[in-house]
């Protein structure tokens, strides 16, 4: 474990000066961005490709999509932790930062969706419980805020690590650890607490995360409109959510992996781990995928068959095959075999699946915005330049916090590898208890 601290607390020397050009391309994006927001108050939703018939396009497609990689850190961290799983522990810290650095942006691009930011206080001022958006608001709100304790509580202790080891640091960052460690000194009571409350936000996270995604299904499901009017929507879009999530911890972990030279310690058997568990959400996702367009098909209702048929064989075909092939044909043939199951093909297959999900969310919400159920003219929609620049914005908004806090903070739970060695070390022990009176015998 000394050779890992010694690894992960000095920031400053594992980034150098490629990490200062990182962050001054990634300003010059986010500026961009915010200019381009600027021009869309200014002149209105006019600039953006959005009409009177799809009033929805590539931000709300960003929205469902940062929420859904969000669900990581509650996969990682929360739910693994509840059955125990071992080989989750070196990933924990960096899924719990996806779900604090993605949130936000999620909650971003509903605003970007508003051409008066200023309404958005009309969702509290004129609330209706009747309506799926405050349900949305009250669920993310509540994720938003326990997932950023749950990441705060569990980096406590490698705080106070930091604020022990780093005299070298600075005042500030001296000062930032001390006032975030809130005097923790690893006493037996204190790590007692600590483990109630992580064991309580674990069971509450994992709760709430099915809701999260299930409500943010609903704001589509509940509407009478061909594709989005389904029952299977909720576990649908969680399924999705807990893939692409997953798939981004795979591309994280592995860029953090070969920054700070961790391959001691995530080693490819913890990324076989991760290889199995998105083949089976592979052909989990699939499988809903499959079921929901074959009960389409079957049922032959002609307002859903036109948004089948745009996306089968019309204008979004081509975005369509592309999503089967990114999200399930090419993730399949890596992950299907050990000999492909390399960490360079799960990092490939996470690439493409992330992709492949974006993707699949701007084909849940603009093809049915086109086909309207009632006879009215079909719409277009053909996102510009201003909804590009302010989506990769936001990507980079995203990429900015985690580099900021990976020159900040251990990438990697200290204490919880050290808790994961020490466990390992006393089962084999207690083995070795049980099997010596056989042995002497």
């Amino acid at each position: 474990m000394e050779i890992l601290e010694q690894k992960l607390l000095n920031p400053f020397k594992q980034f150098g000066k490629g990490s200062k050009v990182l962050i001054g391309i990634l300003l010059v994006v986010i500026a961009l961005g915010f200019l381009a927001w600027v021009r869309q108050l200014t002149l209105g939703l006019s600039v953006t490709g959005m009409n009177d018939r799809v009033l929805w396009g590539v931000y709300i497609t960003n929205f469902v999509f940062f929420i859904g990689i969000s669900h990581a850190g509650t996969l990682i961290s929360a739910i693994l932790r509840l059955i125990h799983a071992e080989w989750r522990r070196p990933f924990t810290r960096a899924a719990e930062a996806i779900t604090v650095f993605s949130l936000p942006f999620g909650a971003a691009s509903i605003i970007a969706d508003i051409g008066r930011p200023d309404r958005i206080l009309n969702v509290i001022t004129y609330a209706r419980l009747q309506s799926p958006i405050l349900w949305d608001v009250i669920c993310i709100g509540t994720y938003l805020i326990s997932s950023c304790i749950f990441f705060y509580v569990c980096l406590i202790p490698d705080i106070a690590l930091c604020r022990d080891r780093l005299e070298q640091a600075g005042k500030a960052r001296a000062w930032i650890y001390h006032k975030l460690a809130l005097g923790w000194q690893n006493t037996d009571r204190q790590k007692r607490r600590l483990d109630k409350i992580i064991a309580f936000f674990s069971v509450f996270l994992t709760l709430l995360v099915v809701s999260v995604h299930t409500v943010v299904a609903w704001i589509f499901g509940m509407v009478i409109q061909p594709g989005w009017h389904s029952t299977i929507i909720g576990p649908y879009f969680l399924t999705g959510a807990i893939f692409s999530g997953v798939a981004s911890v795979v591309i994280v972990v592995t860029i953090l992996r070969k920054l700070f030279k961790l391959e001691d310690f995530i080693k490819p058997v913890h990324y076989d781990n991760l290889g199995k568990f998105l083949l089976a959400f592979t052909l989990l996702w699939f499988y809903f995928t499959f079921a929901e367009y074959l009960t389409t098909f079957y049922g032959s209702e002609t307002s859903h068959m036109s948004v089948f048929n745009a996306k089968f064989f019309r204008e979004f075909s081509g975005a369509f095959w592309l999503m089967v092939i990114l999200c399930f044909v090419l993730p399949l043939l890596i992950l299907v075999r050990k000999k492909t199951r390399t960490i360079t093909g799960l990092v490939i297959a996470s690439i493409s699946i992330n992709i492949g999900m974006w993707l699949e969310r701007f084909l849940v919400v603009v093809p049915t915005l086109t086909r309207p159920r009632l006879p009215y003219s079909q719409g277009t929609y053909y996102p510009t330049w201003i909804e590009w620049s302010i989506t990769l914005a936001c990507f980079a908004g995203l990429i900015l916090l985690y580099v900021i806090f990976a020159r900040l903070f251990p990438v990697v739970s200290i204490w919880e590898m050290k808790e994961g060695k020490e466990k390992a070390i006393a089962e084999v022990t207690d083995r070795f208890k049980a099997y010596q009176p056989q042995i002497s015998r």
